[in-house]
């Protein structure tokens, strides 16, 4: 049975879903070492008070998974004294760019036709089963990377929930925290003082309406189905994790033991 790490973390102002996953549980007794690995949204509105709180957590590296068109649309992270900031976009800028247009645009004719029936739901799925297959060589870099000298880091994206969330998840699973684990803390996302705040233009039709967001919110939970659907194809891919980490990312065996010492208990 997997323990519920009490939630210590401050709600910072301007940064969304921060948190550290220290005291997650592996699978051989250990459990990661709080204060070694945080998650969060973008830090490009952090209030000053945010940028002080973040510079006290002693980080080596910030991991931005954001692309040019997400840093065009909410800005560049602030800046950390002393704090390295590696950018290793998981995503091209132009993949669905006309699509998130349309999110923050489109009237209510066209949001049915792109997203009800599922079509919102599967895009996810799709997306991170893209992450998976797709990205090995980004995935395999930011591995590496903290196996080597990134520790403590701070792995972000635009709401922290799937290029971070994925990211992350794999990061846990490449030092043996319990899947079910893994999973409870993508979950965390969609705490009301975690969510990505929902961007329409002011004049669109339909504003926020409650028809508009529940045909937006697959787009913005951090639903099970979608974390599943990036295990399944490490499964069906790769034949399992061990296999994935090895063949896909290209870890070797003294790589996930330099990881498991930067990271765990």
């Amino acid at each position: 049975m997997t323990q519920q790490v009490p939630s210590t973390e401050p709600r910072l102002d301007g940064v969304r879903n921060f948190r550290d996953v220290g005291g997650l549980p592996t699978t051989d007794g250990r459990q990661v070492h709080p204060g070694r690995l945080f998650r969060s949204g973008h830090l490009a509105h952090a209030t000053k008070a945010d940028t002080e709180f973040l510079r006290t957590l002693g980080l080596h590296t910030v991991f931005d998974f954001r692309n040019s068109a997400d840093r065009a649309l909410d800005g560049l992270d602030v800046e950390i004294d002393g704090v390295r900031n590696v950018s290793i976009p998981l995503n091209d800028p132009a993949d669905g760019a006309e699509f998130w247009k349309m999110v923050r645009h489109g009237d209510l004719d066209q949001l049915r036709a792109l997203l009800a029936e599922g079509r919102a739901a599967q895009r996810m799925i799709d997306s991170y089963r893209v992450l998976i297959t797709d990205r090995t060589d980004e995935l395999g870099r930011v591995l590496r990377s903290l196996a080597e000298d990134s520790v403590p880091a701070l792995m972000h994206c635009a709401a922290g929930k799937d290029r971070a969330g994925v990211t992350v998840a794999v990061t846990l699973l490449a030092v043996g925290v319990e899947r079910d684990a893994v999973e409870a803390d993508y979950l965390e996302s969609n705490a009301r003082h975690r969510r990505y705040r929902v961007h329409r233009a002011g004049n669109a039709p339909g504003g926020t309406s409650d028809e508009v967001m529940e045909l937006l919110s697959p787009l913005f939970d951090a639903r099970a189905e979608y974390l599943a659907a990036a295990f399944d194809t490490i499964e069906s891919t790769w034949g399992g994790t061990e296999a994935y980490l090895t063949e896909g990312l290209g870890l070797t065996a003294e790589v996930r033991e330099r990881l498991r010492a930067r990271l765990l208990d």
